[in-house]
This record gives structure tokens, C-alpha cells and sequence, in this order.
């Protein structure tokens, strides 16, 4: 078994923990109810999570719209399938559940479809906040609404020169 990391970063929308092993990232959630973080591991961070944070950064600044860090989270095949289908979303778009089900083959699944959006690990970097509702709803967000609102806001502005989305 990998052993495990943690550490933190300060996003312009909150708090980040970073888990993982030396060879991949395997959570970054958002963090609120903490009063001061301390990282448990008193060993050394791997390199990756050097390079996670510095990519965080550069997208958060603009300069960046696709993560190059190896991820990896556990989940069944028809979550990785969703995060996967996730991925693929382009930087700066939205899609509603009912477009990822019909991306996955089944419209049926679009409620499969939304629960394993909703597990999914990696915050921004497998980008769960591009799946809103079919009115262009801002729906279900683990790490709130309001964050998921910038987070497509700042995609939108990066990407098409948008002031606003919503």
C-alpha cells in the first residue's frame, strides 16, 4: 500500500486539501470548517503536489485550462466512465445531466450519471462544476453553489472574454 499524503492550499475560493501518494493526486476538496489547517505528515511532500499546486495557481491566475499532474480515484467503472466523460468537458463550457447521460450512451442514467458526478474526488481538475441543470440551473456542488458559480464564471472569462455566465 502507497502511503498517503496530505497538504494545503489557499484558493481565491477557499481552502483546498490535496491528498495523495507520491505518484498521484487522488482528492482536492474544498475545505470550511477548519479552523487551522496543520499538515499530519511531518515528512517531506512529494514533488507532485508541488506541481498540483502550481498548476491550482495558474489557473486560478488564467494561465492555464488543462491539469498535467497524474490523478487517480477509486470509484466503480461506471463512475470512472463519468469522470472520465467529466474530462472531456472543454474549459469554459457547460453541460446539463441530461447531456452527460446522453454522453454516456443512456438517457435513463441521468440520475447515475449525477450521483457519481457528486462522488467525484478532484475538484476543478476533473471538472464536475461544468454539469449544471437543464434550465441552466447551478445545481449540486459539493463545495457550494456560490463556488461553482465562480468557478464557471472565471472559465468563462478565460476562455470567450465573458464578464459573467449566470
Amino acid at each position: 500500500m502507497a502511503e498517503l499524503f496530505s497538504t494545503y492550499y489557499q484558493s481565491p475560493i477557499g481552502l483546498l486539501k490535496i491528498s495523495g501518494t507520491e505518484n498521484f493526486i487522488s482528492e482536492i476538496s474544498f475545505i470550511d470548517n477548519i479552523e487551522k489547517p496543520r499538515d499530519d505528515n511531518k515528512k517531506k511532500i512529494p514533488h507532485i503536489f508541488i506541481h498540483c499546486i502550481e498548476e491550482l495557481i495558474q489557473y486560478f491566475h488564467g494561465g492555464r485550462r488543462v491539469f498535467e499532474f497524474a490523478i487517480n480515484q477509486d470509484g466503480t467503472e461506471f463512475q470512472k466512465k463519468v469522470w472520465n466523460e467529466l474530462s472531456g468537458i472543454p474549459f469554459g463550457k457547460a453541460i446539463s445531466y441530461l447531456e452527460l447521460a446522453r454522453r454516456l450512451g443512456d438517457t435513463k442514467s441521468i440520475r447515475a450519471a449525477a450521483s457519481a458526478n457528486g462522488k467525484n474526488n478532484i475538484a476543478i481538475v476533473v471538472p464536475c462544476h461544468r454539469v449544471i441543470g437543464s434550465n441552466n440551473d447551478l445545481v449540486g456542488y459539493a463545495g457550494g453553489i456560490w463556488r461553482k458559480r465562480w468557478l464557471l464564471e472565471h472559465e468563462a472569462k478565460v476562455a470567450h472574454g465573458v464578464q459573467t455566465l449566470f
